[in-house]
């Protein structure tokens, strides 16, 4: 597909492949190769990367290719991003070959090369990937396992993703990455999950190493392959509570102030938020930042940002987000709608907190794009009102809830009422309004 924020050009065209283009010159072609090097390659492949005049790639990856005359190799720039364009571009009437590590779209510099140039520009040439040969080593079904990858990201990823019985194929970014895994693991209540570390897959020096988190996370750990996957097989401590990806994490999973959307509130104000894949929520008054934490473990490519004025709450937001597994939940410490100025656009906004600041309300609403749902909640009768009038202006929905709780009443039992919160939700109109 298409960039989505760049109309095509002559020089960006629509993303339909065409073969010739490779004889003519102008297609970027990313060929993956594997740790057994060119000789894993088909003989077509092998013929790709003679055939081109220019052979990007990592000083590791151009060491392992013989240069035939005239072939010019480019190892990449330091920092990449941003010199990518143009060193790619010094070269664009030649015929332009990138070598990657496996498969270029997994975590590799094909799916940089298709947000910079569109895709229809790029041919992808994979091979292998390493959670594929991971998971043949281990006899493990791709419908069993999972793919996480810390490659340039925080480890603490994996947490999401924790459960008794399941399957974890984790791609590194070096030898340091087992042994922060199985710390991170046994901290969680994880210690007795079985890793195995296999380093440079289908390579000649391919190796395994299997132990516990909890071995691993003390002082007795091997050494490890700088290239290499962690496949993990949760097991949790008997005394472990399973968090679930769902909305409604139990309230003691937070580090909070008092400032804490309750757990069936925050899943009642979640079900009307929608989380979805690449959607982006504001979390504003966020507090502990559950309802924006919550979105994120929805789905791996949820993302959010929470919107707090105290640093001591925008601090905490932080520990609590990255001790569940959602370490890039961006966190914004100042006062909305003042802090909404150069944020991206939403597809979801939660006021939880602070909703009768002057203009609030309308500014998240603007801030809103097409079929944007805002959900808002008060607990006093001054937003209340401020509710009752923004249904009016936008439509929508007002619901109040109100929850009880069972409580000893010296030898019985009594039930016991929660702060009743009313909830607004309602959905932005396809066209502007």
């Amino acid at each position: 597909m298409s960039t989505p924020d760049r109309e095509p050009t002559p020089d960006t065209p629509r993303s339909t492949f065409d073969p010739g283009r490779t004889q003519r010159g102008g297609l970027i072609q990313v060929v993956g190769i594997g740790a057994d090097g060119i000789e894993g390659l088909s003989e077509h492949v092998r013929e790709i990367i003679h055939d081109g005049q220019v052979i990007f790639g990592s000083p590791r990856q151009l060491a392992a290719i013989t240069a035939t005359d005239g072939q010019e190799l480019v190892a990449w720039p330091r920092p990449l991003l941003p010199a990518l364009r143009e060193t790619l571009d010094q070269h664009k009437h030649k015929r332009r070959v990138v070598l990657a590590s496996g498969d270029p779209l997994r975590s590799g510099i094909g799916t940089t090369l298709i947000s910079v140039f569109g895709s229809g520009n790029i041919r992808i040439i994979p091979t292998v990937s390493s959670d594929a040969l991971a998971r043949a080593r281990l006899g493990w079904s791709a419908e069993s396992s999972d793919v996480i990858t810390v490659v340039g990201r925080r480890t603490s990823l994996v947490l999401r993703a924790l459960a008794p019985g399941r399957r974890l194929v984790v791609l590194s970014s070096d030898e340091a990455t087992p042994r922060e895994i199985a710390r991170l693991l046994t901290d969680a209540g994880y210690g007795p999950t079985t890793l195995t570390v296999l380093g440079n897959l289908g390579g000649p020096t391919e190796s395994a190493l299997s132990g516990t988190a909890r071995q691993w996370s003390g002082s007795d750990v091997p050494e490890f392959p700088r290239l290499n996957v962690v496949c993990c097989e949760c097991q949790a401590d008997p005394d472990i509570a399973v968090l679930p990806t769902i909305a409604g994490l139990p309230d003691t999973a937070y580090e909070h102030d008092g400032q804490l959307t309750k757990r069936e509130i925050r899943a009642s104000a979640l079900a009307h938020l929608a989380p979805s894949p690449g959607h982006l929520l504001w979390d504003v008054g966020a507090g502990a930042g559950s309802i924006a934490i919550e979105w994120m473990r929805a789905d791996a490519r949820a993302q959010a940002i929470a919107i707090e004025k105290s640093p001591d709450r925008a601090a905490a937001i932080r520990r609590n987000a990255d001790r569940l597994g959602v370490p890039d939940l961006h966190v914004v410490t100042g006062d909305a709608p003042d802090a909404f100025v150069g944020l991206p656009t939403p597809q979801a906004i939660f006021i939880g907190g602070g909703a009768t600041a002057e203009g609030l309300l309308d500014a998240c609403w603007s801030a809103l794009g097409a079929r944007g749902r805002l959900v808002v909640h008060a607990v006093t009768v001054q937003t209340e009102a401020l509710l009752h009038a923004a249904q009016a202006k936008y439509g929508g929905e007002l619901v109040r809830v109100s929850v009880e709780y069972l409580q000893p009443i010296g030898s019985f039992s009594g039930w016991a009422p929660s702060r009743a919160v009313t909830q607004w939700s309602a959905t932005r109109p396809a066209r502007n309004s």
